[in-house]
């Protein structure tokens, strides 16, 4: 007797699933909390029928190769992983021999906000460097850079930048070539933690090769997440020469999908045309808005410049805690009453005014 398969093909529609959410509800606690963009769903299911080779001997991770290096140079290698801390982790590993160093910013993602994933997976060190905005330069990373020859020391082999910045500032095109200049002189490789570069590009009014590639950044964690789609980021090597056993690596690391079309097709519909860039720009302009509302209500101060899609302010503590109970939103240093207020590709306008108008009658109710 043939065998008939459990769903047919296309598959049924009808499902036992039942919504858990309100899809009312909103908030400006991390651009994470977003949904997936209808484009980037589309696409998965384009991608759903029918058979395709696992571990990404896929078609659609072959395309995206060609894809990418449209967009950050001729060399580009991709390697399409799970997530943001997976990309940063296999990236260094890259770079790094076992006795080897990151110097980053004491509010690098790296070193904040992946549970020591560098230190204890990577086996690496972090050779922090304190900063007023996120931002490293020459002088500061000259800090952490020294001791090449001295075996009592892990020895710095590699600078790592975020594009946007965990503070939300940028660095221009002009400040990154001076960091890779800086840091190739030593010996040095530079990485550059990319899980919002689409905004900064969007906020900068430039291709993403012009503070990657062109400037001399050797590999890149790609972000994808934040910007619309439902899972997946992607190691993009710059260059080549640079780094050693990447394949190996993201295996190791526990971030080879073996479905690796669903993460491909999503970057494809991402990046094939501008949607990454609407989503980026969206994201950015609703920040701008937020900024200037937050800026009209007495009492309450924006801590840095609001150059991408988050907004950092300081307010009383009690206030925060009410508002926190209408929307959602994280301190970011809770002693001294900092926030962090982030949009999405999907914020609208009228979810910015209702924020600004609570956030106004909380701060009215504290007078």
């Amino acid at each position: 007797m043939a065998h008939t398969p459990a769903v047919t093909a296309p598959a049924r529609a009808a499902t036992d699933a039942k919504r858990h959410h309100d899809p009312a509800v909103r908030g400006f606690a991390s651009d994470n909390y977003a949904g997936a963009h209808p484009e980037i769903l589309a696409a998965l299911a384009l991608a759903n029928e029918g058979h395709q080779t696992a571990y990404g001997g896929d078609a659609y991770t072959a395309h995206l190769q060609q894809l990418m290096r449209s967009h950050f140079g001729p060399y580009a290698e991709t390697f399409p992983v799970f997530n943001g801390t997976g990309a940063n982790v296999v990236a260094l590993q890259a770079l790094t021999d076992r006795w080897g160093a990151v110097i980053c910013s004491d509010t690098a993602h790296i070193h904040v906000d992946e549970c020591g994933a560098p230190e204890r997976v990577g086996g690496l060190k972090l050779l922090t460097v304190p900063t007023d905005d996120g931002k490293l330069t020459p002088e500061l990373i000259d800090r952490e850079a020294f001791g090449w020859d001295d075996e009592h020391r892990a020895m710095p082999q590699v600078v790592s930048l975020a594009q946007n910045t965990e503070l939300g500032t940028l660095y221009t095109p002009d400040e990154i070539r001076a960091i890779c200049d800086h840091a190739h002189e030593h010996g040095m490789k530079v990485h550059l933690d990319g899980a919002r570069i689409a905004n900064a590009a969007a906020a900068l009014d430039v291709p993403m090769r012009a503070f990657t590639y062109a400037a001399g950044v050797d590999v890149l964690s790609f972000g994808g997440t934040k910007n619309g789609m439902l899972f997946g980021e992607a190691v993009v090597v710059l260059n080549p020469d640079a780094v050693r056993a990447i394949k190996h690596l993201r295996k190791l690391s526990m971030q080879l999908a073996s479905k690796m079309r669903f993460v491909s097709v999503q970057l494809e519909a991402l990046l094939a045309k501008d949607l990454w860039l609407r989503n980026a720009r969206h994201a950015n302009t609703m920040a701008q808005r937020l900024a200037a509302g937050v800026r009209a209500v007495p009492g309450v101060e924006i801590l840095y410049a609001v150059e991408a899609n988050a907004v950092f302010a300081r307010l009383p503590h009690d206030v925060s805690e009410r508002l926190q109970k209408r929307f959602r939103f994280y301190f970011w240093d809770e002693t001294a009453g900092d926030v962090r207020w982030m949009c999405s590709f999907d914020t609208t306008p009228d979810d910015v005014d209702s924020f600004v108008d609570a956030l106004r009658e909380e701060m009215a109710a504290s007078r």
